[in-house]
């Protein structure tokens, strides 16, 4: 069944980047003139995906407005003349179709995803995370889509990471059985380095099966009074294989404020309105 639909969660609070998200989602902070958020529904859109699925929560209105038209603003761009902002501010409410769902309390990102089933249905669909850009010549969750058609069961995004850093992400104990294509024994959550399996660390990016949903709907909270998505990939594996994807790209990790400082320079000497002026200031640094 073609993947037609995805899910993005949206409904955390953002407070690693206190005082900035007191007020505003920490999905919509920009890189450059560009809100994270946009970034990955551009992803999704161009691998196909024609429906989009935000789990929200109080305070993201910013997420719904932006994806909606904004007619008075649509009209003064009109009347000066200034077309190219106008076509830029078209496009983002053309992209898809949105729809919004709230998780009534913050019970973990399964909890989250499984909001969204009323929307999904019994249909395979892309999970994405409102933290990771990937910038990638295939879409990443393209390449994830590619090993679900091939296996059919769902499919992690992976990428390595230096060994030194695995104990800040979820890692993967798995066997690769096609190129970049790994199946998945277990998950690892934070491990030492001496503990980690591997240094094939889990990104926000997933294909789920109805089969997730429905093991989601029966989870008890773990220890922290959370449902988590590892927690129903662990009942998953007891009985079927899953599997990973080492996607072709560049990952920038926009969770953190060093990540997305990193973030925003990379982007920035890319940007065409600016790229130059900005590489000289940066040598003065």
């Amino acid at each position: 069944m073609k993947i037609r639909k995805a899910v993005i969660p949206v409904a955390g609070m953002g407070t690693r980047f206190l005082p900035a998200t007191k007020a505003q989602p920490k999905e919509m902070l920009p890189v450059v003139d560009k809100p994270i958020i946009q970034f990955i529904v551009e992803e999704a859109v161009a691998a196909g995906i024609e429906e989009i699925v935000f789990v929200t929560s109080l305070g993201k209105r910013a997420i719904e407005d932006h994806f909606d038209r904004n007619f008075e603003l649509e009209y003064r761009l009109h009347t000066n003349g200034k077309k190219k902002e106008l076509d830029s501010i078209l496009e983002i409410s053309d992209m898809a179709k949105f729809v919004y769902v709230r998780q009534r309390s913050p019970k973990g990102d399964g909890d989250a995803v499984l909001a969204a089933r009323p929307v999904i249905g019994d249909e395979p669909c892309a999970v994405f995370y409102g933290d990771d850009i990937i910038d990638a010549k295939k879409p990443a969750i393209k390449q994830l889509m590619e090993v679900y058609d091939r296996y059919q069961d769902p499919v992690s995004g992976l990428c390595r990471v230096p060994r030194k850093d695995v104990s800040r992400f979820g890692v993967v104990d798995a066997q690769e059985v096609a190129p970049r294509a790994y199946e998945i024994r277990r998950f690892v959550e934070k491990p030492t380095v001496a503990e980690a399996p591997s240094n094939l660390v889990h990104v926000g990016r997933e294909i789920i099966t109805p089969e997730i949903f429905d093991i989601l709907e029966r989870l008890k909270p773990d220890r922290s009074g959370e449902i988590r998505l590892a927690g129903a990939y662990a009942e998953f594996l007891k009985h079927r294989p899953m599997y990973g994807c080492e996607f072709e790209g560049t990952w920038y990790d926009c969770g953190m404020k060093l990540g997305l400082l990193k973030t925003q320079v990379i982007y920035g000497l890319r940007h065409p309105e600016i790229s130059k002026e900005f590489k000289k200031f940066l040598k003065t640094l």
